[in-house]
């Protein structure tokens, strides 16, 4: 499928881009927060209407419509991002979560829809890897964030490259759910970010090779309603990680990195993907570097049939970086 060039923007999208910058001028910062947690500070709300822009655009609450200014109210009117329920109330129907000052669009909780996009903890996580293994970094020509959600990672790659060297990359946003490319194209409207490409395909397929950084944080999780942001599949869902590594080491160019970021099963004191990604690694061409990030995440998981036997789901951040003389 053909790449789509940024900026361009339907009017929705331009309505919401307008949106973040307005948020970002009005100093609104709001760290997202797992699912479950954002259930239970709802629940120790309840019977409340939101107060604040984060309690509007970051817990999701209702609002009385007189809460905003009529250019905000009138940015989310034409994003079509307004829900009316009467007695002049309203609920924004997407949420933005800030990274490093920035607002990112994502969806509304709970993302119970198929197509959902969400930025959470997992976001923070992976941009702070991408930071770290970007420190002192030259300049790079492309960089591609597979499985992008809402682009933070490939965006914030981008921004920080241009930042420190002086010239941006070309960033390349891929993913198979067509609402995150939504999403995505807000996002790097409002970061500002002018070479970034759009596609909507399965990982790597239409993606030329040699490319400089591949970023990814793929869903890791068995889910079973198989929400494209949660589920990974197979073995306690690390298929698509594993994917990635598989079908991104012949991407790199010579010098080129892969960094994911990912979850793993622990069973019985080993880690699960780590064991099969490692076979997936030429030792020749390849040189790798693992660690667990947070040795416990998403606890709740593990009361579910598909874990039975795991004594925790460890997130975990590889990077892989093809030797300049690798084949």
């Amino acid at each position: 499928m053909p790449l789509h060039p940024s900026p361009v923007l339907s009017p929705r999208q331009h309505a919401l881009h307008h949106l973040a910058l307005w948020l970002r001028g009005s100093g609104y910062e709001f760290v997202t927060v797992t699912p479950e947690t954002h259930r239970r500070v709802r629940a120790q709300r309840a019977g409340e209407s939101a107060r604040t822009l984060r309690d509007i655009f970051g817990w999701n609450m209702d609002f009385a419509l007189e809460l905003l200014p009529a250019e905000a109210l009138d940015h989310l009117r034409r994003a079509e991002a307004i829900a009316l329920l009467g007695d002049g109330f309203g609920r924004s129907l997407v949420r933005f979560a800030s990274f490093n000052g920035q607002p990112y669009v994502h969806s509304a909780y709970p993302t119970s829809e198929g197509d959902s996009v969400f930025c959470g903890p997992d976001t923070y996580r992976f941009i702070s890897l991408i930071e770290r293994e970007l420190e002192g970094s030259s300049a790079l020509s492309r960089v591609l964030d597979v499985g992008c959600g809402a682009g933070a990672g490939g965006l914030l790659a981008g921004h920080l490259l241009e930042r420190s060297t002086g010239g941006a990359p070309r960033i390349e946003l891929v993913d198979v759910n067509e609402r995150a490319l939504d999403m995505a194209r807000v996002n790097a409207a409002t970061i500002g970010l002018a070479d970034v490409a759009f596609r909507c395909s399965d990982l790597y397929r239409g993606v030329a090779e040699g490319l400089d950084l591949i970023v990814a944080n793929p869903p890791f999780l068995i889910d079973a309603d198989e929400r494209l942001y949660r589920h990974g599949g197979g073995l306690f869902g690390s298929a698509l990680s594993e994917r990635i590594v598989k079908e991104g080491l012949p991407m790199l160019a010579p010098g080129g990195k892969l960094v994911l970021y990912t979850g793993s099963a622990i069973v019985e004191g080993k880690d699960a993907f780590k064991t099969a990604a490692s076979r997936l690694i030429d030792a020749s061409a390849f040189d790798l570097s693992y660690r667990e990030i947070d040795p416990d995440v998403f606890g709740e998981e593990l009361e579910r049939p598909a874990y039975e036997g795991v004594e925790r789901i460890a997130a975990v951040g590889m990077v892989v970086r093809r030797r300049a003389g690798g084949s």
